[in-house]
C-alpha cells in the first residue's frame, strides 16, 4: 500500500508540475545565468582540483539547483494548509510517509530534469566530463533534493505563514551556499574559512561531484560525500514523516 499511495501522490503533484511548464523551465534560470555570465570568468584562473574550470563550476551549480529549489518547496504546504487541501488528505487512509514521499520524489524528478538541461548547456559552453561522473552528479542532486525538500515540507507544516517561512529558509540557504564551495573550491579560501566549511554537510557533496566530473571515483571525497548524502536523506525523510504524522493532529 505504501508504494501504491506514494505513486498516487507522486502522480498528482507531477501532473501539477507538467501543467506549469513555464515554472519548470524558469527554475533552472539562475544556475544557467551563473553558467553563462560567471563561468567564462573562470576559464583562465587556476582553480585546482585537476580539472577544467567547467568541471569545478558545473557540479556546484547542480547542487545549487537542488539547494535553493528544494529548500523553498515547503511554501506549497503552507498554501495547501490555508486552502484545506492538506487536512482533507490527512483524513484519508493514505500513509503519512506516502504524503511526504510522493511530494519529494516529484521534486527530485523536476530538479534532475532541470539538472539535465543545465549540463546540456554546459556541454555547449565547453564542459568535458565522463558520462559516469555526470550520472553520479544527477544522483547527488536527487539525494540532496530528497533531504532538503523533506525538511522544507516539515518546516512548512509547523510555521503558520509564508512571512515566517521565507526568512528562516534564507537564514539557512545563504550561509550554506557560501560555506559549501558551490561557486569556488573552499581550498582557495583562508585556512579558518576552509576549516569552518567542513561543518557544512553540503561541502562533502560538492567535493564528491567534482571528483566524479574529473573521473576520480575511488576517493575519500566520494566516500564521505556518499555517506553524508545517504545519511542526510534518511534523517530528513524520518523527520519529515514524523512531522506529517503529528503536526496539527
Amino acid at each position: 500500500m505504501l508504494l501504491h499511495d506514494t505513486a498516487l501522490i507522486y502522480g498528482r503533484y507531477l501532473r501539477q508540475s507538467l501543467r506549469s511548464r513555464f515554472a519548470l523551465l524558469f527554475g533552472v534560470l539562475t544556475p544557467l545565468l551563473y553558467l553563462l555570465f560567471f563561468g567564462p570568468l573562470l576559464t583562465r584562473l587556476p582553480l585546482g582540483g585537476g580539472g577544467s574550470s567547467w568541471q569545478v563550476l558545473v557540479p556546484g551549480l547542480l547542487l545549487q539547483l537542488g539547494l535553493f529549489g528544494a529548500l523553498f518547496a515547503g511554501f506549497t504546504v503552507i498554501i495547501e494548509k490555508g486552502q484545506g487541501v492538506l487536512e482533507r488528505m490527512r483524513v484519508t487512509p493514505v500513509s503519512r510517509l506516502a504524503l511526504l514521499l510522493g511530494r519529494v520524489l516529484r521534486d527530485a524528478t523536476v530538479f534532475v530534469f532541470q539538472a539535465v538541461l543545465l549540463v546540456l548547456a554546459a556541454l555547449v559552453m565547453g564542459l568535458r566530463a565522463p558520462l559516469t561522473g555526470i550520472l553520479i552528479g544527477f544522483a547527488f542532486v536527487a539525494l540532496l533534493t530528497l533531504s532538503l525538500a523533506s525538511l522544507s515540507y516539515a518546516l512548512g507544516m509547523v510555521v503558520r505563514t509564508p512571512q515566517e517561512f521565507g526568512p528562516l529558509i534564507n537564514a539557512v540557504s545563504m550561509p550554506s551556499m557560501l560555506l559549501s564551495g558551490l561557486m569556488l573550491p573552499m581550498t582557495l579560501a583562508p585556512a579558518w574559512l576552509d576549516v569552518l566549511s567542513h561543518f557544512v554537510p553540503f561541502r562533502y557533496l560538492v567535493d564528491a561531484v567534482r571528483d566524479a566530473y574529473v573521473g576520480r571515483y575511488a576517493t575519500a571525497h566520494m566516500l564521505y560525500g556518499g555517506l553524508v548524502a545517504v545519511g542526510f536523506a534518511v534523517l530528513a525523510v524520518t523527520v519529515g514523516t514524523r512531522v506529517f504524522r503529528t503536526a496539527g493532529a
